[in-house]
């Protein structure tokens, strides 16, 4: 892929580079795309997609940092929040407030990196960009699922 793609991809086709919550924004991509998931019926299957998702987040990542030559895991860099957003709707339906709630949630855990995703960040290249994410979005979907029984139900 050349450069400008990767960087399109990345950057969350220019969502990324907003001067106002860039991680924030860029997320807002992962919204279609985790409808497109929960569409498809096996549960099994969306998970599959899911990690497929995360895996491609990782190179494009790691080759954007590259290129961008802005350090380790620069802001206008969003692939990895939006690519690993569907993981916390997985199992849930997809109704206005499970979204908001997925997503709020992913953004609290991904900006405040609760224990172990801090440290999961200090790893190196792509896996470090997408690992805290992924914790993130996984610990989303538990929370996610608590608050779906306890209230939305």
């Amino acid at each position: 892929m050349n450069n400008k793609w990767i960087q399109q991809i990345a950057t969350g086709f220019g969502a990324g580079l907003s001067p106002v919550m860039p991680g924030t924004v860029g997320t807002l991509w992962g919204i279609p795309l985790a409808w497109a998931v929960v569409q498809i019926p096996s549960l099994n299957l969306q998970v599959a997609i899911c990690l497929v998702l995360t895996m491609i987040a990782i190179p494009i990542c790691e080759a954007a940092e590259k290129q961008l030559g802005k350090g380790k895991d620069p802001g206008c860099i969003v692939a990895d929040e939006y690519l690993t957003l569907p993981i916390c709707y997985l199992g849930l339906p997809f109704t206005p407030w499970v979204v908001l709630s997925g997503f709020v949630l992913h953004r609290i855990f991904d900006i405040t990196k609760p224990p172990p995703i801090r440290q999961l960040q200090n790893l190196k290249g792509g896996v470090g960009i997408v690992i805290d994410d992924f914790a993130a979005a996984l610990l989303a979907l538990a929370v996610n699922h608590l608050l779906f029984y306890l209230f939305f139900q």
